[in-house]
């Protein structure tokens, strides 16, 4: 008979003030608003207090414009280590850094003069740096806000800045460490420089791009050689830097060249100009199709007896430099790839040049000035330049015109496509411009460290004894073998990182530590003027460093020299050097200011885990890798963690001029930051990786499934209370078969936080939300939530509470878990249940009983799944079809699934009826009637609208 009560009101319907609508934009701030106030930061060091730290130290970004989405994702990133890391119940503090000093902000300091046609040089260096100062924390303060708004949490109130007088210090007492056991010298080496910037590059501030240049092909004159023949012929030298050309000081060529093979040897050969020409036999036709000269062989001559030979420069006639004769030297370095098999050499503009030269008694010149013009007094194009203008190279610039005139341009072209380093601040060319600079030796030994026995560094033997000839050489390691044990002892992750920067600190030259700058950390040492060695007194060096400590970098003036010499020197002996440090040594000194300082308590040394993007392997983590080594023996980090660059949605690079970057202050602002976040922890951040507006829009829909998947938890569990609870021995197999499933999802997020994988962390938990409990879980037990409670079951029948119970744990478990990805979402869905219970990231990660896993339960509901999603796939048709409503109305003839009873698998399959009876998996419609309450098809249910037997219990007599 049918049921003439209203029945909507006798079903439990969830309910929540949760919202389907996130609306991020509006509510973030809210949620920073109320961290803040509370001290979230502070609180969580109070929980943390004496537990096993974690160390994660911040590479300083630089403090020089708005954030974009590689600061976004580099911050995100360093955020999810120490969110989970906290999460696992260790003390995991961060604390934020800038890089304040170096070229980016004193180039955009002039600029600005620039713009007032002013210059720079005559104004006063104090104010000049105090403008930069300015500048740098302006830009502090603009991207600490914005780092922030990400849901970032750190010591914001406290971050460390390179640019503090106690940190300017401590990066002076670090250099002064390096000059007391001896790791500087002043020596005058090519290094990159820029014309431009007027100032020494590091290699991390030097990028490639492909240009065009001129190339040329120049004769030089033999005059003296122990083959008679060659004199009076002309060598040639083919290069793609003209402007090189005028402080040419040798020529060199390959002494392993075999001469019996013709194709690699060198000839003689005639030309249809009358004169004859030396080069490599293999290259003669590639010289005539550029010069036009039809060269007929004249002789061969072995590579042996190139030396002696003597050429004379083009300009000879001018005099002095250029009148010298030019040796011909022997390098192994010169190919018969390209060219002409001879090199011409000068040592001011070439680290092959240089060491050649120098072994043979050339030196240096300094003819080009640091702006790039040659020096007023240079014989040949003085005052002129700059070397790195295009037109000043061109064919029908100065030097081919010169070289034109005198006879020995044999052939220009502008034509030639190559890589050449820029500079990536100007973008403007650099080139090896050889000038007095302070290096510290990668092959000298490290006296102050501790010597490593021969079984230390490897050297015994298969039976366990020395070489004698090994027992001499027991000696302190050098820097470079410093840091390639230091990267043997690191994890890197991913593990390739190992080989890149391995493979960098191996060949990498000196470190040159000084630029001609104003802006930065001086070189704080004082040379004695007649013996050309720096000053290396601690109690000097005391005096110097508690003057910058106290007063920052203005402290090293001229005027105080006699001041930090004492009594014991006359400050006119000494050179006080005014060079700046190199960046990069303040960035690698910052372990030391934060990490050692005690300024932060909760910090210590060395660090747990180094995280940047992977041009800090050249960067950052080796200046910090080198510096670490070169004053503690050891690298500063236990780990390195390595993220790639984000690319658009199409995998081109970003470009403001291309117009395809994304701007991640107004993603949040249309979106919020927990998109961003979301989005920067699914992605393989190992590898390079995109983002664009149909990525994004994925990406809010996997959010809004996660906020669905918690929304439904909160509704589920209204009125849930622990009278409610059952325990697991009471609970049906489906609830414990996702308990087991929470276990497992348990080991593998721990198992994705140990290996820093993110994306296998974000991927798990979004695949059990969706997989194992919205389209399963929470699908099959709905019935048992919206039914199985009345007046007759006012807590609701055991298979409700039990559904109820594991409800509970997994809001537990989930909240916690999504709590370092989903920062703000998770703070709302917790306050939500709990509004008075304080924030959700001081929770620590739940607790998973090993007792759930049962491999047996999985099995067999591995098997229940995969009949489940057959039926469902059966039930399709229909539904489309309009053959049945819904899966409700839908009886299933199939084969027998093993330890599932057809009873079971219709409750799991949500149909009307399943039937042991086939093979296949058949589908129609149900005979039976709908009841009234629940909407199952059921043979109880007497007719239509009718309550079921299960109905009619749960509501007794109401």
């Amino acid at each position: 008979m049918t049921d003439t009560r209203d029945l909507k009101d006798t079903v439990f319907l969830p309910k929540t003030d949760f919202p389907m609508k996130a609306g991020l934009p509006q509510k973030e701030p809210a949620i920073l608003a109320k961290w803040q106030a509370a001290d979230l930061y502070a609180r969580l060091r109070e929980a943390r207090a004496g537990r096993e730290k974690f160390i994660l130290h911040d590479g300083p970004p630089y403090a020089n414009g708005d954030m974009h989405i590689g600061h976004a994702l580099n911050h995100i990133l360093k955020d999810m280590v120490c969110r989970t890391q906290t999460l696992l119940g260790k003390d995991a503090p961060y604390v934020p850094g800038w890089d304040c000093h170096g070229l980016p902000i004193e180039w955009k300091v002039e600029e600005q003069y620039r713009k007032k046609k002013l210059n720079k040089d005559e104004v006063p260096v104090k104010e000049f740096r105090a403008e930069c100062r300015a500048y740098a924390q302006h830009w502090v303060d603009v991207q600490r806000e914005q780092v922030k708004r990400l849901g970032v949490l750190g010591n914001w109130d406290k971050p460390y800045l390179t640019m503090d007088p106690e940190a300017e210090g401590t990066i002076v007492a670090e250099l002064l460490k390096f000059a007391e056991s001896g790791q500087l010298y002043r020596g005058a080496k090519p290094v990159m420089w820029s014309p431009v910037e007027k100032t020494a590059l590091a290699e991390a501030e030097v990028e490639y791009e492909d240009i065009t240049s001129t190339q040329i092909d120049v004769a030089f004159e033999i005059v003296e050689s122990p083959i008679p023949e060659l004199v009076g012929a002309h060598a040639v030298i083919w290069t793609t830097t003209p402007w090189t050309i005028p402080v040419n000081q040798a020529l060199a060529f390959n002494p392993k060249i075999d001469a019996e093979h013709f194709e690699a040897s060198y000839c003689v050969s005639t030309a249809n100009d009358g004169r004859r020409y030396l080069l490599s036999r293999a290259l003669v036709s590639a010289f005539s199709a550029r010069s036009g000269l039809e060269l007929k062989e004249e002789m061969l001559i072995s590579t042996e007896a190139l030396a002696g030979t003597v050429a004379r420069h083009p300009m000879h006639h001018l005099g002095g430099f250029f009148a010298r004769p030019r040796p011909f030297l022997p390098g192994d370095f010169v190919t018969t790839d390209s060219g002409t098999g001879l090199v011409h050499m000068a040592p001011d503009h070439g680290e092959d040049d240089f060491d050649l030269c120098k072994a043979h008694g050339l030196e240096p010149q300094f003819a080009v000035e640091g702006d790039g013009r040659y020096r007023a007094d240079w014989a040949w194009l003085g005052g002129e330049g700059s070397v790195i203008n295009p037109k000043f190279n061109a064919p029908d610039g100065p030097i081919c015109t010169a070289l034109r005139e005198a006879g020995a341009l044999l052939a220009a072209s502008a034509d030639y496509k190559h890589s050449y380093p820029h500079s990536w601040r100007s973008k403007a060319k650099v080139i090896y411009r050889c000038t007095p600079q302070w290096f510290v030796p990668m092959d000298r030994a490290l006296t102050h460290l501790p010597a490593k026995t021969p079984a230390e560094k490897g050297w015994e033997n298969e039976g366990g004894a020395i070489d004698p000839a090994d027992e001499g050489r027991c000696a302190s390691p050098t820097l470079r073998e410093a840091a390639m044990a230091a990267i043997a002892d690191t994890r890197f992750v991913p593990d390739k990182g190992r080989n890149r920067i391995g493979s960098m600190v191996e060949g990498r030259p000196d470190w040159v530590l000084s630029r001609q700058r104003a802006w930065g950390v001086p070189i704080t040492l004082f040379v004695n003027r007649k013996t050309g060695q720096y000053l290396n007194d601690p109690a000097v060096n005391a005096r110097i460093v508690a003057a910058v400590k106290a007063e920052g970098v203005d402290a090293w003036e001229a005027a105080r020299a006699q001041e930090y010499l004492g009594s014991d020197y006359r400050a006119e002996d000494y050179e006080q050097v005014f060079d700046i440090l190199d960046v990069w040594f303040d960035s690698g000194c910052t372990h030391v200011f934060t990490l050692e300082s005690g300024r932060w308590p909760e910090l210590s040394w060395p660090a747990d885990l180094y995280l940047e993007g992977s041009d800090q392997h050249r960067g950052w983590f080796q200046s910090s890798l080198l510096q670490s080594c070169g004053t503690r023996g050891r690298a500063p980090y236990d780990a390195v963690l390595t993220h790639g660059f984000t690319m658009d949605q199409k995998g081109m690079k970003m470009s403001k001029s291309v117009g395809n970057t994304v701007d991640p202050l107004k993603v949040m602002e249309t979106n919020g930051a927990d998109i961003i976040r979301l989005w920067a922890l699914s992605v393989d951040f190992t590898e390079d990786h995109r983002i664009g507006d149909e990525i994004l829009k994925g990406v809010a829909d996997q959010y809004r499934k996660l906020r669905n998947t918690f929304r439904y938890l909160l509704g589920a569990l209204d009125g849930f209370g622990e009278e409610e609870r059952v325990g697991e021995g009471d609970m049906p197999e489906l609830e414990l078969y996702i308990l087991h499933r929470l276990a497992e999802l348990d080991a593998q997020l721990k198992t994705a936080v140990n290996d820093f994988d993110f994306n296998a962390y974000v991927r798990a938990l979004t695949e059990f939300a969706q997989d194992d409990l919205s389209a399963f879980f929470f699908d099959i037990r709905k019935d048992c939530l919206y039914c199985d409670i009345g007046p007759a079951e006012p807590l609701g029948t055991m298979k409700r509470r039990a559904y109820r119970s594991v409800l509970d744990t997994l809001f537990h478990a989930l909240v916690r878990y999504a709590a370092p990805v989903l920062v703000f979402t998770a703070e709302e869905v917790w306050g939500t249940r709990y509004p008075d219970a304080g924030s959700v990231h001081l929770l620590e990660w739940p607790t998973a009983n090993p007792a759930w896993l049962d491999s047996a339960l999985a099995v067999k509901w591995a098997a229940t799944r995969e009949a489940r999603a057959a039926i469902t796939e059966a039930i399709e048709p229909l539904r489309r079809d309009k053959v049945v409503g819904s899966s409700l109305a839908a009886a299933v003839t199939m084969a027998e699934v093993a330890g599932v009873s057809a009873e079971e698998l219709t409750e799991i399959a949500i149909v009307a009826s399943v039937d042991y009876a086939g093979a296949d998996v058949s589908v129609s419609p149900s005979t039976h009637h709908k009841c009234g309450r629940c909407w199952r098809h059921l043979p109880d249910v007497a007719e239509e609208a009718a309550l079921c037997g299960r109905c009619e219990t749960v509501l007794g007599d109401a």
